[in-house]
């Protein structure tokens, strides 16, 4: 055997692994079965501390379903009779048996006349996410929810996602982040949802005027199909 195919065999091996490292993480996230459920509420004005009540109820309900990695209910800072639920289940067969079950079934019945429109739920799959940081991030007194919803145009969904895996990175190294996941929605791949906790309003005024997230605008403003839907919620 020649040192020049010697070379040219060692240089083969070596891109094979590096092609084989650059496809795992992906692999890895379209095998992950955590599903990850964001519902928007939006209910009568004079009904919204009715709604909170129910909220309150069906969180503390379900957390004692199998399954459930994380459950919050969230209410908007204004209009303040807007929600969201951010639920986190194992796999599909968990959140199906928190669907069937009698309180999920009750909040539901409960909620609809006080409705201004049917709840908005979106089930989404990992962009990007952060075990450790998700596990441990907990809403406090003071803290700052945002939640994010972005279009792309379908072209554009790559590009999307890479300066969104860009921004959670460069995000979670600021000293009041708490959380910073990103999801993409099962059956519109370039619909995402970006969720970030902020220990106080002074950190989410930083992050919002920091290089990074300056730079994630420039770049995601071409892509977008839609408007840029930010919003401020309190925990309930």
């Amino acid at each position: 055997m020649t040192p020049k195919t010697l070379q040219e065999i060692l240089q083969a091996v070596l891109v094979a692994t590096l092609a084989v490292l650059a496809v795992a993480p992906a692999a890895r996230a379209q095998d992950d079965p955590t599903i990850f459920i964001v519902s928007y509420i939006e209910v009568t004005p004079a009904s919204k501390a009715a709604a909170a009540t129910l909220l309150r109820q069906v969180r503390d309900a379900s957390r004692k379903d199998d399954g459930l990695i994380r459950l919050e209910v969230l209410q908007r800072t204004t209009p303040s009779n807007q929600f969201v639920i951010l639920e986190i289940w194992k796999d599909q067969q968990a959140l199906d048996a928190h669907a069937a079950a009698a309180h999920a079934k009750q909040f539901r019945e409960k909620l609809t006349p006080i409705l201004l429109a049917p709840v908005d739920d979106r089930l989404g799959v990992t962009t990007t996410v952060d075990p450790l940081q998700a596990a441990r991030a907990r809403a406090t007194p003071g803290a700052v929810t945002v939640v994010t919803h972005v279009d792309v145009g379908p072209p554009n969904r790559d590009k999307a996602a890479a300066a969104l895996r860009t921004l959670a990175e460069a995000s979670r190294k600021e000293a009041g982040n708490l959380r910073f996941d990103v999801v993409h929605q099962k059956n519109r791949t370039n619909h995402f949802t970006v969720i970030e906790v902020w220990k106080d309003q002074k950190s989410d005024d930083a992050h919002e005027h920091a290089a990074h997230t300056k730079d994630f605008r420039g770049v995601l403003t071409p892509l977008t199909g839609a408007l840029y839907d930010q919003r401020w919620y309190k925990a309930l």
